[in-house]
């Protein structure tokens, strides 16, 4: 059996029909770090008090549905953890649905759930400290491990490691920016800002981003004669787009940032420059999306790469017109390795409500061990990994080709409305 898409996993309201789960998972394989299986009135007394918390608000249980079929159950309740108001999630799901991501885009959607509710800024977890794969679980969802302890529990001693999940809003009082942008200057500041798409890979000529700067802030535009930026390595994709730096080798070589498919050769030597390379804090960006189905915008931190492994993306916003409906519309958020074999894949779409075409604020706040992302200062994300290497901003507008094949040049320009970038360095 295959992994299941995210797309089909979801989560139902624990009914009084769902009894017969509790007893699929009330067995010795499923209930072996819990001190095992429960007796019949135990598990009739779980099933009512899943129903009496819920009906109560004391607690949110689900049952976990893969394409229509029962594969497990999950839940928040309240709790205090070292003093502090807390939700505590707990999950499991059936040995057939084991192995295959149905756990982890079930605490994902869980996690959306308990950030919608906002009343508490923890989620924490305790698996046994023998669960391998609850643990692992907590760690690949943005829990950061804060120790372990043991507990009476059924008789005997659960011994258990504590997870926390912190989803506090972002946090900027007392903090000043080391560097704000504005664009109101009346022009570029090229001290900053290098105005072309990865022109290694082709020309400073086909990579030139079109732009405006003003009291409005930045605007890069795509016109409707706007040539695409590399045919040779990027077919029809056009871009507007401004960096924070450039480092490549000599024409012919395949050294060069953003490696972003094989077979890569430097069309055209360009100069070092290094502009505006930050190494932890705070990043953010207020912006405005396009609703349009062939319009991407995007802001997304990489490494400069002087060093080849250091060439990680933070993706602070990537949003595609074609995600943009009448209420919201999805915003991509996350890591994403590139090249960089130290980093792995946590990259995901949050779901944003409100019109994304008005300017939001995009932001992470970024240390050793974790970038935590938000939108409109409100947590959406943790990504507990260690990207350590100074990053050169990416920020762009794309004209993606279709499947029809056709471009509809009536429809352009895309205008890119930017109003500031900041930096704050590290506490």
């Amino acid at each position: 059996m295959g992994a299941a898409e995210d797309t089909q996993v979801t989560l139902r309201r624990w009914g009084t029909e769902d009894h017969p789960l509790l007893e699929l998972s009330n067995t010795p394989e499923m209930t072996r770090y819990l001190g095992g299986p429960e007796s019949p009135e135990e598990l009739r007394e779980r099933h009512e008090r899943y129903l009496r918390l819920n009906a109560a608000g004391e607690a949110h249980m689900f049952r976990i549905d893969v394409g229509g079929a029962p594969a497990g159950g999950i839940g928040w309740w309240q709790t205090d953890h070292e003093g502090v108001p807390a939700y505590e999630a707990g999950w499991s799901v059936l040995p057939e649905w084991q192995g295959r991501g149905v756990a982890t885009a079930a605490l994902r959607q869980l996690i959306r759930l308990v950030a919608a509710d906002g009343e508490r800024d923890l989620l924490v977890a305790y698996p046994g400290v023998d669960n391998g794969a609850s643990n692992a679980l907590c760690g690949r969802t943005g829990f950061v491990h804060t120790g372990s302890g043991t507990e009476p529990w059924r008789g005997g001693q659960l011994s258990f490691n504590s997870w926390v999940l912190d989803m506090s809003a972002l946090d900027l009082s007392g903090r000043q920016p080391d560097h704000v942008e504005r664009f109101d200057q009346g022009s570029l500041d090229e001290s900053r800002w290098w105005p072309y798409y990865t022109p290694h890979w082709s020309s400073r000529a086909a990579s030139a981003a079109r732009f405006e700067t003003g009291d409005h802030g930045l605007t890069l535009r795509i016109d409707a004669d706007t040539q695409p930026w590399s045919r040779e390595f990027d077919g029809e994709v056009r871009a507007s787009h401004i960096q924070t730096g450039q480092f490549s080798g000599p024409a012919g070589s395949a050294i060069g940032q953003h490696r972003f498919r094989d077979g890569l050769i430097v069309r055209e030597e360009q100069p070092e420059r290094r502009l505006w390379l930050p190494h932890f804090g705070v990043i953010d960006v207020r912006m405005r999306a396009i609703r349009h189905p062939d319009a991407m915008v995007a802001f997304w931190p990489i490494g400069f790469e002087a060093q080849p492994d250091d060439c990680g993306e933070i993706c602070i916003a990537e949003i595609f017109g074609s995600e943009l409906d009448e209420t919201g519309g999805w915003v991509g958020v996350g890591v994403k390795p590139q090249r960089d074999p130290r980093l792995t894949l946590d990259f995901e779409k949050v779901r944003v409500e409100g019109d994304l075409t008005a300017f939001h604020d995009y932001a992470v706040e970024w240390d050793a061990d974790r970038i935590r992302f938000f939108i409109d200062g409100r947590w959406v994300k943790t990504v507990p990994q260690r990207l350590d290497y100074p990053v050169q901003f990416m920020l762009d507008v794309y004209d993606l080709p279709n499947e029809s094949g056709m471009r509809d040049a009536a429809t352009r320009p895309f205008r890119f409305e930017v109003e500031h970038v900041r930096t704050f360095p590290p506490r």
